[in-house]
């Protein structure tokens, strides 16, 4: 049979307009009749699981169904809103044991200073009788010397003193200005903010700093904003140049500590370092110390490294250490002048923190990730051809 009488095959998946054919007819005899399909029933296909969920009815939950369950707590019952505790009526705390006024350590070192000082006019007097016993002019001149020495000595006692009291006015101008910003004190907070522009008034870096804290300060009604303002005008110029004294000083300490060829240079070099960063950094922010003073602002850092925890590797560190790959990159002398040029720049955070007189609030604290990647840059580049050069 050709193609063209061929009679076209009606596609099954589509339905076709007009009447629907009948049924077909069973020849072989009347069978059992199927079940008429149940529109309730699940598609052919779907998993018996979800057949089963659909069929199951959800549950109301019984807390909302229920109202005799939610009962509403009457404010005189509610422990949160009631009567505050009268701290008068608690009882007053354990007193802390004072230590008593009398103490060996003092007793022995003012017996020793006394002794030493007895010893040392002693000794002057005995030479100055020497000297007059052989010529009068070498008696007056010793005399002379002895007069121009202590002269020196009660100058010297003087600064140190004034030092000292100029740290200590820098270390209360800080816990006040702390305070106020606790408390949220305006009035403190302009008291501290004089004094803070009194501080830094022969610093040029704050010049047009002061100028606009003077121009916005009866603008400013809240005390945090003054001192907010406060910080960013007048600190903010002084925090940049810090942080560049403290990279400085680690680029320096690391560079020598990788090329230096004595374990003994490396300790004597980052002490000097770590000495006159300190005092740098208490010059910057208007503390001028003397050498008590020094002792005294050096102690105060170490003594904040102790309480931060800087003194061992944090877990930080050794984080962003390892992340750099220096323990694949770098050399054993490399990496030791990059762990002292962190010491460094530790200390001299500590140093920033203690001689700085306000808290850091309004600018970002500095941290020893600021220092990380300009640190290692530096000291693979200027210690890379003596560390290329070893075998």
């Amino acid at each position: 049979m050709s193609d063209k009488t061929a009679t076209p095959r009606r596609p099954a998946a589509f339905p076709l307009p007009g009447p629907k054919p009948a049924a077909p007819v069973n020849k072989a005899g009347p069978g059992p009749e199927m079940p008429p399909p149940d529109p309730a029933a699940a598609p052919y296909g779907t998993p018996p699981e979800i057949t089963a969920r659909k069929a199951h009815k959800p549950r109301k939950p019984a807390s909302i169904a229920e109202p005799a369950l939610v009962r509403i707590t009457p404010e005189s019952e509610d422990p949160f809103l009631g009567p505050q505790f009268d701290e008068a009526a608690l009882p007053p705390a354990p007193e802390r044991l004072r230590r008593s006024g009398f103490s060996w350590r003092t007793l022995f070192l003012t017996a020793l200073g006394l002794l030493l000082s007895l010893a040392f006019g002693l000794w002057v007097d005995g030479l100055l009788r020497d000297l007059f016993s052989r010529a009068g002019w070498l008696g007056w001149t010793g005399v002379a010397l002895a007069g121009l020495a202590a002269l020196s000595v009660l100058a010297i006692l003087a600064r140190e003193m004034a030092a000292l009291v100029r740290l200590s006015s820098v270390a209360r101008l800080q816990a006040e200005a702390a305070d106020a910003l606790t408390h949220t004190d305006s009035r403190k907070a302009r008291e501290v903010t004089a004094r803070l522009m009194g501080l830094l008034a022969d610093r040029p870096q704050v010049a047009a700093g002061r100028k606009r804290v003077a121009a916005q300060e009866g603008e400013v009604i809240d005390g945090p904003d003054l001192l907010a303002l406060a910080e960013r005008e007048l600190l903010g110029p002084l925090d940049a140049e810090a942080r560049k004294l403290v990279t400085d000083a680690a680029k320096r300490v690391s560079i020598v500590t990788a090329v230096s060829p004595r374990a003994l240079v490396d300790v004597g070099y980052v002490i000097f370092e770590a000495s006159r960063l300190i005092r740098r950094i208490a010059l910057l922010y208007g503390g001028r110390p003397g050498t008590l003073g020094f002792f005294r602002l050096a102690r105060s850092a170490i003594a904040h490294l102790a309480v931060t925890g800087a003194m061992a590797a944090s877990d930080s560190l050794v984080g962003q250490v390892l992340g750099h790959g220096l323990a694949s990159r770098l050399s054993a002398r490399l990496g030791e002048g990059v762990v002292n040029g962190l010491m460094t720049a530790r200390i001299g955070i500590a140093a920033i923190e203690t001689a700085r007189p306000m808290p850091f609030t309004a600018l970002k604290r500095p941290g020893i990730g600021d220092f990380l990647a300009t640190l290692t840059l530096k000291t693979g580049e200027k210690s890379g051809a003596p560390d290329a050069a070893q075998p």
